[in-house]
């Protein structure tokens, strides 16, 4: 199953490029190309929001290339390591994002 992920920003056209950046970097890394889907974006109370979905071949990827940083987060879902995992990724590429599940 595919996982898919609400992302804020303060920033849209900025934080966009930063984020396909390091999805890209993400995708190279672990051999998963074409792996995402951006929608698009609404605008909010000064945030703009966009889902973003990925592909069971870019998730599983990052899942077993990074299952050593996964372990280390103190929640008990995989879903929500996950979660804080692409959190602290995109901040350490730049982007001032905030993610959420969407169910």
């Amino acid at each position: 199953m595919s996982m898919v992920l609400e992302v804020g920003t303060k920033n849209y056209a900025d934080d966009l490029l930063s984020i396909k950046k390091a999805l890209s970097h993400m995708e190279s890394l672990v051999g998963a190309y074409n792996g995402y889907v951006l929608s698009e974006p609404s605008s909010k109370f000064g945030w703009t929001f966009f889902k973003l979905s990925f592909k069971p071949n870019l998730q599983n990827g990052i899942e077993e290339k990074f299952s050593d940083m996964l372990i280390k987060y103190q929640w008990n879902d995989q879903t929500q390591k996950f979660v804080k995992f692409m959190t602290d990724y995109f901040s350490s590429k730049g982007c001032d994002v905030k993610i959420r599940i969407v169910d």
